[in-house]
């Protein structure tokens, strides 16, 4: 798995997924704050999917020399 994540993007989806995650424990209390470990996960990762089937990316190009 190549990255395909910038630095901000990856931010992002890490504070959006652990604050999904913990309204499960406090606020709203709902199951549906599970879903954050998907931005969780591809933000410590660095690796989206859905970005490779689009074949987009948001981390900057390295060029060879």
């Amino acid at each position: 798995m190549k990255m395909n994540e910038g630095t901000l993007d990856r931010v992002v989806r890490v504070i959006l997924g652990g604050t999904l995650i913990s309204q499960v424990f406090m606020g709203l209390q709902s199951s549906l704050g599970w879903v954050g470990v998907i931005p969780l996960l591809t933000g410590v990762i660095g690796f989206c999917p859905i970005y490779k089937v689009f074949n987009l990316q948001t981390c900057p190009l390295k060029v060879k020399h």
